[in-house]
């Protein structure tokens, strides 16, 4: 018989509004991992920022970044960086129009400056304000950038660097990556490295960064928390991450 699979989002998902993670929620983790169930992150967030997560859950497997980073059993399997000439002329245009840029690298991540939008964009996640870098773009592979500004002001860089797709997360915050990169890509990746089915695969998410996953899953599941346009790419609606969302689901598709 097929081994079933479930990715679990983290923000708006495993995390509920206070960052942490609800006692039903580790309780169906657990039930799943006693079944025989395998359960992996699907995450927009770099590695190094929910480490306490996987540890928490017993979770060693995760597509993290977007699918640009990843990982099955504590072993790096894929792995997309961006382009390092398209970085720098992308930092330069931020640069040039005073906007701060995170990057995202497997160790961690850092920041073109120090900047109030970046403290106030990362606190929503629970996350402090990485270390200085004006060149991290050169110091390290960097998967993905988060790019503050309005989404107005996004709009020329979305124009000029059409190699890369751009995921609004927060008003003043926008995550860019490469044109086909994305947690459904490195979904595929790791079900290829396991030999296990896109039919036996589940995912859960709220985020428009988890529509393309949701889609990808044999079964996909949005939050109650989750946007209207999320909800209709999904094939069930569970309850949200506050209602005991992950557990509710679980039972509705008949894993628990």
């Amino acid at each position: 018989m097929a081994r079933n699979i479930v990715f679990f989002d983290i923000d708006g998902t495993i995390l509920n509004e206070n960052h942490e993670i609800a006692l039903s929620t580790k309780r169906a983790i657990q039930e799943l991992q006693d079944a025989g169930v395998y359960t992996a992150l699907a995450t927009g967030r770099a590695p190094s920022t929910f480490t306490w997560i996987r540890e928490e859950l017993g979770i060693h497997s995760y597509v993290s970044i977007n699918g640009q980073y990843v990982v099955f059993e504590d072993e790096v399997i894929y792995d997309q960086p961006l382009d390092t000439v398209e970085l720098e002329a992308f930092a330069s245009m931020a640069a040039s129009l005073h906007h701060p840029i995170v990057y995202m690298h497997s160790h961690g991540m850092s920041a073109s400056m120090e900047h109030q939008l970046i403290h106030d964009g990362l606190r929503t996640c629970n996350l402090e304000h990485p270390p200085v870098c004006a060149t991290g773009y050169r110091e390290a592979a960097v998967y993905q950038g988060v790019l503050f500004c309005n989404d107005e002001a996004t709009i020329p860089f979305a124009e000029r660097f059409q190699n890369m797709q751009f995921y609004r997360w927060h008003s003043l915050a926008t995550d860019f990556l490469q044109k086909d990169g994305s947690k459904a890509v490195g979904i595929r990746k790791f079900l290829e490295r396991t030999g296990m089915s896109q039919e036996h695969c589940y995912a859960f998410g709220d985020g428009v960064n988890d529509i393309e996953m949701l889609q990808f899953a044999g079964t996909g599941v949005a939050m109650g928390n989750a946007s209207q346009e999320v909800k209709r790419h999904a094939d069930l609606v569970t309850a949200s991450h506050t209602e005991d969302g992950i557990w509710k689901g679980l039972r509705t598709v008949g894993l628990l």
